[in-house]
């Protein structure tokens, strides 16, 4: 029995659908990163000519990144990094703290030695990046630790949901970390309090200390805008 060849048109729309995620990808990793900041305009032909891509992927990347709350479009204006206000971005952290409540307590429900110890191997990298006065590294690894524990739960509404906060939250989390430079040190003792508190298998307590460890996030967060004199925070989300 011979198989239908692939057609050239579905060739092509297969070619742009990767193309428009490769692209999705390094726009969403330049602004994580703080590359692209908020509020910058974002050029269709300029980024297409940057990436060394036509415009259609660039233009499909754009609306997902929309989407996603990354970006915004203003009519006759353009397409640009989105800016939040800093009362959406406490709305965001009590969100935060809601879900990463709910992920203590489950996870000190039903956490496996495994997962703890992968728990326990994020909060030494962590350590050594701390050490090493790494702050970039840091940080990376701090996002990755709480995306850990979302994941462990295995809800996996919950973990889009949570990280699209998180995207939100990104940039002036990071500032927060990078100004106050007794930020990765305390962050790091809280840490290792989280695993520490699901490892006890008390879920009110795993439950208190997560939201404790997003509290004290928020006041990160405050500390640094008001070191800044900011009304107002920007970030992408």
């Amino acid at each position: 029995m011979t198989s239908k060849s692939t057609s050239p048109n579905a060739i092509e729309l297969l070619q742009s659908q990767s193309l428009t995620t490769l692209v999705q990808h390094e726009i969403e990793r330049q602004i994580m990163a703080g590359e692209l900041t908020p509020g910058t305009k974002l050029n269709e032909i300029e980024v297409a000519g940057r990436l060394g891509v036509s415009r259609g992927p660039v233009r499909e990347a754009f609306r997902a990144l929309e989407e996603a709350g990354l970006l915004r479009t203003e009519k006759n204006r353009g397409v640009f990094v989105r800016v939040i206000s800093l009362a959406e971005a406490e709305e965001i952290y009590t969100l935060r703290a809601v879900l990463d409540e709910y992920v203590g307590r489950t996870l000190a429900e039903q956490i496996t030695s495994e997962q703890l110890t992968r728990l326990r191997e994020s909060v030494e990298a962590m350590h050594a990046a701390n050490e090493a006065g790494d702050t970039e590294a840091y940080y990376r690894l701090n996002l990755a630790f709480h995306d850990t524990l979302v994941e462990l739960v295995g809800n996996g509404k919950l973990l889009e949901t949570y990280r699209r906060l998180v995207k939100e939250l990104s940039l002036f989390r990071h500032e927060a970390l990078v100004v106050d430079a007794s930020a990765p040190p305390k962050s790091e003792r809280e840490h290792r309090d989280i695993v520490s508190a699901i490892a006890s298998r008390d879920p009110e307590r795993a439950a208190q200390v997560v939201r404790e460890h997003v509290e004290r996030g928020r006041a990160r967060m405050r500390g640094a805008l008001a070191k800044h004199g900011q009304p107002s925070v920007k970030a992408a989300g």
